[in-house]
């Protein structure tokens, strides 16, 4: 009887310490919420306009990080002094901006609506590879270009016409988009600058104010982003691509 009181004592001791502790747990947590939300605003305040994301506590130097469009930036919890550019491994001589950036910008594969892209499939199409495209960007062209040399891969191309920069991209993407062979089409206006015969009047991603997915901010100066599939995710070499709502009759 003695030892079944004894344990019981134990465990209402263990269980009255635990109480306390997960409280401070919860206190610190909520503490440091407040901490990167602070810094956010303050970022913000700081850059108006500017688009902020994964505002986290570095490694380095008590700083701050955050991701502003396609960079990363360092700063102090005040934000008076803000620092652009790479930390370097030096023993490793590891770009460590450039690897957090890849894993932050990391995404679900299988989260990609790939109905609402044009399909290739070259070789055995194993490899995966999706692409954000501007059918007027020259970056975008140079890309395709580069891709030609490609084997055993499967290639889902989401149709990226940025207005500010290429005006009459949306209504080359939609005619493309409406023909009844989208990859020759595409392939044909890259290869000869040569559109199908159609108005682009049929239904498409690109009509509900974007283009099926794309990189987060919206676009970048090139007009153009890529998605590689591998054995750790999607890696993605420029922005984090998004799911847009688009209705059923606009999905390939």
């Amino acid at each position: 009887m003695r030892t079944v009181l004894r344990q019981l004592s134990v465990a209402g001791l263990c269980l009255a310490l635990a109480v306390p502790l997960s409280a401070q747990d919860a206190t610190k947590s909520d503490a440091a919420v407040k901490e990167l939300a602070a810094v956010k605003q303050a970022l913000e305040a700081k850059f108006p306009g500017a688009p902020i994301r994964n505002v986290s506590r570095s490694p380095y130097f008590g700083l701050y990080e955050a991701q502003l469009d396609d960079r990363m930036l360092y700063t102090d919890a005040k934000v008076n002094y803000v620092i652009v550019g790479s930390v370097y491994d030096t023993a490793t001589r590891t770009n460590l901006t450039e690897q957090r950036m890849r894993r932050m910008n990391r995404v679900v594969w299988d989260s990609l609506p790939l109905e609402l892209a044009i399909k290739k499939v070259k070789g055995d199409g194993s490899r995966k590879l999706a692409i954000f495209s501007d059918a007027d960007c020259p970056y975008c062209k140079r890309l395709e270009t580069e891709m030609k040399g490609l084997d055993n891969v499967t290639i889902y191309t989401f149709l990226f016409p940025i207005d500010q920069l290429h005006p009459d991209s949306a209504r080359k993407s939609a005619m493309i988009w409406c023909s009844p062979d989208r990859v020759k089409a595409w392939d044909d206006w890259f290869d000869a600058g040569k559109l199908p015969d159609n108005k682009g009047d049929c239904a498409t991603p690109i009509a509900h104010g974007s283009a099926a997915a794309g990189p987060d901010r919206g676009g970048n100066e090139t007009g153009s982003g890529r998605i590689e599939k591998t054995s750790h995710g999607a890696e993605v070499t420029q922005e984090r691509a998004r799911k847009n709502a688009i209705p059923d009759n606009a999905r390939g």
